[in-house]
């Protein structure tokens, strides 16, 4: 078993729908607002209760399969693969989700602290250093299992503070006063850790996306406040 980052990409999902340009992308004759303050710094961002993530299950579902893209057979399976993680991993302590929303829901993310000695923590440590388990106080060890986000937002402008994905998984580490976030990525998914890297996530260890064995996972972390 191992976490998964639940982040659409070309490499794992059929390409998303076109969209009406709302990103921010320069045309001519109008200038770039997004290098400036964020056009999309209204969405709100607020935590879920357990019993709220229930109710808005299918919601959440609805949201991952959409920015998902494609026919309806992949809207479904997406649909169908981010509902079993997310309520595998709602049961685990400690477990935190956020939404993001302005009329409507626009994003979210999830995770829980790496804490105890049970069998998730048992697999985890079998890919991570025991230099980063030790590094850390325990409890202050954060897994980010899920950042879904729209299209726009994994291309465009991933290095400024207000992108949506850098300020949920920001929230998330800062509401556990979590002083490091860390996911496991599949080694075959080059998309999801470059998204990741252009978010602030670092292989563990140094700086670069080291070469992995097929069917083996890297190691991201993200460092609380990035």
């Amino acid at each position: 078993m191992s976490a998964h980052v639940l982040i659409p990409t070309t490499s794992n999902l059929p390409a998303p729908r076109p969209a009406p340009d709302r990103s921010g992308t320069p045309t001519p004759g109008r200038p770039n607002r997004e290098r400036g303050s964020s056009p999309h710094e209204g969405e709100r961002l607020r935590p879920l209760s357990r019993g709220q993530v229930e109710d808005r299950r299918q919601e959440l579902g609805d949201l991952y399969a959409e920015v998902s893209g494609g026919g309806p057979w992949a809207w479904n399976e997406a649909r169908a693969d981010f509902l079993r993680h997310l309520a595998s991993d709602a049961r685990r302590p400690g477990f935190s989700l956020l939404i993001a929303e302005t009329t409507v829901l626009t994003g979210c993310a999830y995770g829980f602290p790496l804490i105890g000695a049970g069998p998730w923590r048992a697999d985890f440590g079998g890919h991570v250093r025991e230099g980063l388990l030790r590094r850390v106080a325990p409890g202050r060890l954060f897994v980010v299992s899920a950042i879904v986000v729209p299209p726009r937002v994994r291309r465009e402008n991933q290095d400024r503070a207000w992108n949506l994905a850098r300020r949920l998984q920001r929230r998330l580490l800062a509401d556990d006063g979590a002083a490091l976030g860390v996911t496991l990525v599949e080694a075959r998914n080059d998309g999801i850790a470059e998204t990741l890297r252009s978010w602030g996530w670092r292989s563990a260890g140094d700086g670069t996306l080291t070469a992995v064995p097929p069917g083996s996972c890297r190691v991201l972390v993200l460092t609380a406040g990035t």
